[in-house]
Formats: C-alpha cells, structure tokens, sequence
C-alpha cells in the first residue's frame, strides 16, 4: 500500500474541485461583451472583470507568493489593482474607481487566471505531507471566496444593466433559469418553544471564522412563518400606502426613503415607467401592472414568487404593516431544522433582527485572511439562507451574510416572525 496514495487523492479531489469553481466563475461572464464586464454602476458594486480577477489574485497573493518557491507573477502591477481591502498587503486602487480599469483587458484578465490556475494546478500536484493542511486550508477558503464573488458577479451586473433605459437582460431565457420558485399560497406559522440551544458552525466541512465558535443562547418562545413573503404580499403593502406611513418605518429608514424616493423595491417597474415603452413591455397579468426587472430583463411581476431586492429598512418596515417582525439570527437558524419549514435556501436571503457581532470567544484566521470578516462587525445587519445566485453547495444554515440596512442591490427578501 502507497502510504503517499490517501493525500494523493485527496489533492486530486481538491484540484477537481478547483476547476469547477473557476470554471463557473467564466461562465457567469460568457453572456457579457467587453464593455459590460468594465462597468462599475456604484462604489459598493465591481465591474465583472474586476471579479474575475481579483479571485485570481487572492490565490495569487494569499496562495503561490507565500508557498511556491519560485513562483513568478503574471504581472507585478495587478498586487495594486486587484488588492479589495487587505491593508496588511499593502496599498490598492480606490474601490469606487475599479470601473476605470479599461486595462487591463477581458483577455489578458482570462490570461492572467489561466497563468495562477496553472501554478495552483501544480501545487497541488506535488502535495507534500507537512505543508498540506495550511495549502489545502488556503485553497478551499480560496474557492469559497470565489463563489462568494460568483454571486456578487451576477448581481453586480444586475445592477449595471438597471442603469441601462434598455433594461438589457443578462441572459437569455432560454439559458438556465434563475427564476425564483413559487411560495405557497397561505402562510402558515410554526412554533418554536425556544430555551437554550446551540448556534454556531458544529465543525466537519468548512465555516468561515465568523460562524464560529458554536455557543449557547437562550430564546423566548416565538412563530416564524413556514414561507417567505412573495411579491404578491408586498404589492398589498405598497398598495395600502406603505411608502407613505411614516408609523412602520424605522428613522434611518424613513428618512432613506424620502431621500432615494423609494416607492417600490428596486427593481419592480410600474405600469407607467417610460423605461417600459423603449420595448414595448405591456402589463402581463397581475392585477396591479407591476413589472420586475432581473436577469432574464423585464417580465411582468410574478405573484408567488419571494419579493426580492428588498433594503433591512423595507423588511422591517413591511413587517410592522403585517403585525409581526423580523427573526434575529438565532431564531431563524434555530427554526431551520422545524419540520414543515420551506425555502430556507435557493431564493432570497433572509434579513434578520440582528446585527453583525463576533461571536462570544470569537478569532479571525491567521495570517491574511485574518482581515476576512472580523474587521466587518459594526453598522451591518445578518442575512441568513442563500438566493438564487448563491452557488450550489455554499450555503449552510450557519452561514451569515451581511450587509449595511441600506442594501438593496442584492437578492434579499424577508421571512416573518412573532412572539408567542
């Protein structure tokens, strides 16, 4: 027997793995031209370009440079460009500027992931026993890093074509569909009898440092609903008058709404919206004449599916007209093993009640990475589930994904929740 053959196949498996990551990654962007993968449409948002590399860069820098004896760079140049917010790394271009990166080229971006995919491919190949753990733990934070970006890829662009009067689609219809899947027609709630329980990443398979350590807390008892809120329930809140009562809207929201001038989420288009006339987008079939925007351009509003791109403040806000309120994150991770509850995953995430802290006993990674996630915790709010964009196989019912009360560029949505 090969003492060598168990970290040979595992090196084997890893190298799979990192192919078909990286490989998703250029075909989230094979539906888009040049000029649409260097626009940038706001600072929090990052041309597709940028995406595909700055990836690359992570391994590079994060990977190869610190445990390849050897390794020349693709270009020294791209340690500024493609650098997000590692301050140990050095200095980096402005975020807010990224879309002004005409150069490099689509092309040589591609080249220059087909060089680091060639070296990591080549590490991995003459896995040695001493060095393993720390390789194989960098690569897979590597690909969970990428797919996080794979998401952000697709809803970025999103949010470049929204700019666009052709609300251009993404991709075709015919191409795999990231349509939202239908929500039950009734709303049923399911009891939890709250107590002590155990929240947190239990260990076996990956977690990101900010899932971890597993804790103790103790919950009230409370209902959370079985389903999420589908467009069909919120166009009843915007129709009773929800973005002009004051009395459900928190005041950073309030006053967000009068400032932007929300009257709907942010990619629902109504019936009198000259966006609609430059193609000829008629009223479909809902009562209300809502249209929605999304990756396969405009259609007329669906209403069984979860309403999405929704702000913390428009969540809340909805919440309070329903006479109810927002999990926190405890509650809904308590409540995802209840038998009965549906769409946890796979269609919107889900804001909660809860603000982005470290975990009680809580340690950023080592090294680099320990700038991942701990330096986050402040002014941000806990998503939890996944969406449609969420690759497959990323999220858990740990997972926390944040983001500022403001957001609403990404595909978020809302579950409801009550005290017993």
């Amino acid at each position: 027997m090969n003492p060598d053959r168990p970290l040979a196949q595992a090196a084997d498996t890893l190298r799979e793995q990192y192919r078909a990551v990286r490989a998703h990654s250029l075909a989230l962007a094979a539906p888009l031209s040049a000029e649409d993968q260097c626009i940038q449409s706001m600072p929090d948002a990052s041309p597709t370009k940028w995406h595909l590399a700055h990836t690359t860069w992570f391994f590079e820098a994060v990977l190869l440079q610190p445990h390849t004896h050897g390794y020349t760079p693709f270009d020294t140049r791209f340690h500024y460009l493609f650098n997000s917010y590692y301050e140990a790394l050095g200095p980096r271009h402005p975020r807010p500027q990224r879309g002004l990166l005409t150069r490099p080229s689509v092309d040589e971006v591609r080249a220059y992931r087909a060089h680091v995919d060639e070296a990591v491919e080549a590490l991995l190949g003459r896995a040695v026993e001493g060095a393993w753990p720390q390789v194989e733990a960098i690569v897979m934070l590597g690909l969970q890093h990428e797919q996080q970006h794979q998401e952000l890829l697709v809803t970025d662009i999103l949010h470049a074509l929204s700019c666009n009067p052709m609300l251009p689609a993404y991709r075709s219809a015919s191409g795999p569909s990231l349509r939202l899947a239908a929500v039950p027609a009734s709303m049923r709630w399911l009891r939890h009898a709250g107590g002590r329980v155990e929240v947190g990443h239990a260990g076996g398979g990956f977690s990101f440092d900010n899932e971890t350590p597993r804790h103790e807390v103790l919950l009230r008892p409370f209902e959370i609903a079985d389903r999420l809120v589908s467009c069909g329930d919120y166009a009843q809140f915007i129709a009773d008058g929800g973005y002009q009562r004051p009395d459900l809207w928190l005041s950073d929201g309030w006053a967000t709404v009068q400032a932007q001038g929300w009257r709907c989420p942010a990619y629902w288009l109504a019936p009198d919206d000259p966006r609609l006339a430059l193609h000829g987008a008629g009223g479909g079939g809902n009562s209300a004449g809502w249209q929605v925007f999304g990756v396969h351009g405009v259609r007329p509003l669906e209403a069984d599916a979860p309403v999405s791109q929704l702000s913390f403040y428009e969540a809340a806000a909805y919440a309070e007209w329903a006479g109810a309120r927002l999990p926190t994150e405890f509650e809904w991770e308590a409540a995802s093993s209840l038998p009965g509850i549906r769409q946890l995953t796979g269609h919107v995430w889900q804001w909660t009640r809860s603000s982005y802290d470290p975990y009680p006993g809580f340690r950023p990674l080592p090294g680099i990475a320990a700038e991942y996630n701990g330096k986050f915790m402040v002014g941000q709010l806990v998503l939890r589930g996944g969406s449609s964009a969420t690759p497959d196989g990323h999220a858990r019912p740990t997972y926390r994904n944040f983001f500022p009360p403001a957001a609403r560029w990404q595909f978020t949505g809302l579950r409801l929740a009550r005290e017993l």
